[in-house]
């Protein structure tokens, strides 16, 4: 029996995934990547920005240890070195990736690819690109001519025939028509890791997970920060509760926060930016940054030649097994805008990996994406999983809900960070945890409790019962659950 043949289009987080887990279960893989094997949302933006919050979350902690008798002054950052190590960082894992997919077997093709008809794919060899030296974002065009295939510069094809096809192309960041992005003053996420200097007064328009993600992460590098909501509060999909626990902090801290301002237009007037709204406000400042979104990587792939449906805004839709209206061309990530997380799309490559063998057939469990913990690195991070006590009122659903807050847990008080609380979302009839929420330090790492909560569908007396480490901020879960 001849083994499958899956061509992966896109080198990201899904493409990666899938492509080394077919190779494990026997398929020929090929994977075509233009930019870096990696992703270049994940190592260009996910994983850089993660390292610049780090830096300056050092710097806020630095400055609360005052409180523990200890004094410490912490000086602005080096640009360049921060420059070199997101730049050493990105290239590392990058390489690592793709020795370890080579070790397994997996064909990759430095260029573009495009489907040519439902079982072909044409990848076009960019020189620059088969010698290793994909730009650094700074480097880089602006973002919105990122997406799609590019067939500028005269370049070698090949043309690989499959049985199964992956589309996990990504996407970029969103421009709109108004923003005059310059890389300079007025900048989007892949321009700030690190920007060309610390802004004076940066102004970020996007309130959502990356937005106040930015806000943090300037804010501790001493600028002062102006966050434009469109909306009442900051992070619209997010628990009220924990959005004010946010706000709050962003107000104590010196962020100003325009609500219910919905920016229509940047303008640069020599070492000024100014912003102005649709409700008539108008805020100055030395920088701006969009962080309103992304647009799926889906122009130029040859979709519409080759049979395969797209939706009004660019995004491939798909069933549970990650299918395409063709059943045999899947698609993942950001492409599929399901739930855009690095996580995810990586489960989803393993998934599409394993229907396109035939595990399917076997005991096979779908990806349930209301089961997927996300995490926020602000000052105090903030993690979810699950039901949302806002959702579930919204839903008519009835819940128990208890929460724990940080101030009464010996660790927190021990560190000198009582701020936040944990919350646990549970069905009052058979106690099964349905869901939760973290506001507080290391929040990413514990919600992971709860998330295996979910998933196994454990109920609140297996976490009351179980003995966590003391002192320890997990202690809180284990209160919630009582």
């Amino acid at each position: 029996m001849q083994p499958v043949r899956l061509v992966v289009i896109g080198g990201g987080p899904a493409g990666v995934e899938a492509a080394a887990t077919a190779a494990r279960l026997g398929a020929e893989v090929t994977l075509v990547e233009r930019q870096v094997i990696g992703g270049a949302a994940n190592l260009w933006d996910c994983i850089p920005s993660k390292a610049m919050i780090s830096v300056g979350s050092v710097a806020a902690i630095g400055r609360r240890w005052t409180r523990l008798g200890l004094s410490i002054d912490c000086a602005p950052p080096d640009l360049e070195v921060l420059r070199q190590r997101m730049r050493s960082m990105a290239e590392h894992l990058a390489d690592s990736t793709e020795r370890q997919l080579r070790d397994q077997g997996v064909t990759i093709l430095r260029g573009s690819g495009r489907m040519l008809d439902a079982h072909t794919v044409e990848a076009r060899l960019a020189p620059a690109v088969q010698a290793g030296t994909a730009p650094w974002p700074s480097e880089d065009p602006a973002p919105a001519g990122r997406a799609g295939f590019t067939p500028a510069a005269p370049a070698d094809t090949a043309v690989v025939e499959a049985d199964a096809i992956l589309l996990a192309t990504g996407s970029v960041p969103r421009v709109p028509d108004w923003a005059p992005v310059d890389g300079e003053r007025v900048l989007v996420t892949r321009q700030a890791y690190p920007p060309p200097e610390i802004p004076e007064h940066l102004i970020v328009v996007g309130s959502g997970v990356t937005g106040v993600e930015f806000v943090h992460m300037f804010r501790t590098f001493g600028s002062r920060v102006t966050l434009i909501v469109s909306r009442q509060q900051v992070l619209p999909h997010k628990d009220p509760e924990v959005a004010a626990a946010l706000e709050a902090d962003f107000l104590a801290t010196g962020v100003h926060l325009a609500k219910g301002a919905r920016a229509v237009a940047i303008e640069r007037e020599d070492k000024e930016v100014v912003v102005r709204c649709e409700d008539g406000r108008v805020v100055h400042g030395s920088h701006a940054l969009l962080a309103i979104g992304s647009v799926p990587s889906s122009a130029g792939l040859g979709l519409e030649a080759a049979g395969v449906a797209v939706d009004p805004g660019g995004y491939v839709p798909v069933n549970h097994h990650c299918q395409t209206n063709l059943p045999h061309v899947y698609a993942a990530g950001d492409l599929a805008g399901r739930l855009q997380l690095a996580s995810v799309a990586s489960v989803q490559g393993r998934k599409v990996a394993e229907h396109a063998v035939g595990l399917h057939t076997h005991s096979h469990r779908h990806l349930d994406y209301d089961k997927a913990a996300s995490a926020i690195f602000t000052e105090p991070e903030i993690a979810d999983v699950g039901l949302a006590e806002a959702e579930a009122f919204a839903l008519g659903r009835k819940i128990r809900v208890t929460k724990v807050p940080f101030a009464v847990n010996a660790k927190a008080t021990i560190d000198g960070d009582p701020r936040g609380f944990a919350k646990l979302v549970s069905d009052p009839a058979t106690g099964v945890v349905l869901g939760g929420s973290i506001v507080g330090a290391h929040a990413a790492e514990l919600v992971s409790v709860i998330a295996l909560a979910v998933s196994a569908r454990l109920r609140v007396d297996d976490l009351a019962e179980s003995i966590f480490v003391h002192p320890g901020l997990s202690e809180a879960l284990s209160e919630a659950a009582r």
